[in-house]
């Protein structure tokens, strides 16, 4: 099996990949616009003395970083990168909201769509470490119900080997969150879109991304360690690790804690849909769905990511990400020998739980309307690559290269981490 990238990865992201429209002329936001205070300054601003200096690689990333966003109309996104010696940039670029125009803030709050994976297999493994659960457990041991579930394991959950059906491929599941984006969705519910499906293949015969594994997952966590998955989070990961800012909401909850930007999106979720099946059929025409051009991308802020749970629907800043990215590959919650195993990318470039895109950055990416985020690092040099975009795909482009997060995470791997 070929080796993915993290940018063929995240085709098989979290949520319906939204359609690939041509934007209409004119619209759209300079994205090269730095956050501004909010008011006329009526003197020089004055810089506290322990604000890092922005490096010098910063003057050579930037140029290709807004190249990128004005390339994919991204309206806005934040930037980490972390480079010991040589130092660290944060910086918020373009616009947190096409109605205001107000700045993107480093600090904002965002949906992170499929980095919601690194917590819920985080909590499954530290579970294996107690003797609670064995990763070659059958799945029906802990939940009833699973087809298959006498031979598939809770490793195979963990790496995408199950051959379940991936119920965010569903049409008509997709033309549910079209016709009520704030519906409150049960794992139940999604569960059973993933089994009026046959199973993709016998379990551990191949590798496909589905969200279906990680919704049963956040289901046996919740069985064997006692408590919802977002009371285990925060204790486990969250709390021990000074992660203020990161959250998995309850169901009914569609909010996001202030402060946060504005998500968008083109198109919907059904055509978004069609498009990514065709891209994993290798259809590059069918890829880009013909739409009538929009003036405006749809606002997704708001919508529910309830049928995302443990696969992803969890909220975090750049600050915790950048706490997360290291954590994660070093395996700093994790016994030695479970980490190692977790790292075992084999032939796909997916772990448990973690990926490593590139080529050598260890960690994740997720896609839920309204936002894309990608987290990296790089154990070797011990260098951080986290970017946050209020876009989920580009329009009028082909996928895979409509994800703007991993886009510009490339620009940046290029420049400092050339293969």
């Amino acid at each position: 099996m070929r080796r993915r990238s993290g940018i063929h990865r995240i085709l098989r992201a979290l949520v319906p990949a939204a359609v690939l429209v041509v934007l209409a002329a004119g619209c759209g936001t300079p994205a090269d616009q730095e956050p501004a205070p909010p008011g006329p300054p009526t003197s020089l601003p004055v810089v506290p003395p322990t604000t890092p200096p922005v490096p010098s690689y910063a003057a050579t990333l930037r140029p290709p970083v807004v190249a990128t966003m004005r390339e994919l109309r991204v309206p806005g996104a934040i930037v980490y990168v972390d480079y010991p010696g040589l130092g660290t940039w944060l910086t918020a670029l373009g616009t947190g909201d096409l109605g205001t125009r107000a700045p993107m803030q480093v600090g904002d709050h965002m949906r992170i769509g499929s980095v919601t994976k690194t917590f819920t297999a985080t909590v499954v493994l530290q579970l294996v470490d107690e003797g609670r659960i064995g990763v070659d457990d059958p799945v029906a041991r802990y939940v009833a119900g699973v087809p298959n579930g006498d031979t598939i394991t809770v490793r195979q959950l963990l790496d995408h080997r199950s051959g379940l059906y991936n119920y965010t491929d569903d049409l008509a599941f997709n033309a549910a969150l079209d016709a009520n984006p704030g519906r409150v969705w049960t794992d139940a519910e999604v569960l059973a879109i993933a089994y009026a499906h046959p199973p993709v293949f016998p379990p551990g015969t191949a590798f496909q991304y589905s969200n279906t594994n990680y919704v049963l997952l956040g289901q046996i966590v919740e069985k064997v360690g006692g408590a919802p998955l977002a009371q285990l989070m925060r204790q486990r990961i969250f709390a021990p690790l000074g992660m203020a800012d990161t959250t998995l909401p309850a169901p009914a909850d569609s909010s996001i804690p202030a402060p946060h930007q504005r998500g968008y999106l083109y198109g919907n979720n059904v055509e978004g849909a069609q498009a990514y099946a065709a891209a994993q059929a290798g259809n590059r025409a069918a890829a880009q769905v013909a739409a009538a051009p929009a003036a405006q991308p749809t606002d997704a802020t708001d919508w529910n990511p309830s049928y995302s749970s443990a696969a992803g629907a969890a909220i975090s800043t750049v600050h915790d990400l950048e706490i997360w990215a290291q954590a994660l590959a070093v395996g700093v919650l994790l016994a030695p020998q479970t980490q190692a195993r977790r790292l075992d990318f084999g032939d796909t470039e997916y772990g448990y739980g973690v990926d490593r895109s590139f080529g050598l950055l260890i960690g994740h990416n997720g896609a839920i309307p309204g936002f894309q985020t990608y987290m990296g690092y790089q154990p070797d040099r011990h260098v951080t690559i986290i970017v946050l975009t209020n876009l989920m795909l580009a329009p009028n482009t082909y996928l895979p290269d409509a994800l703007p997060a991993d886009r510009i995470a490339k620009v940046i791997q290029e420049q400092l981490l050339p293969t």
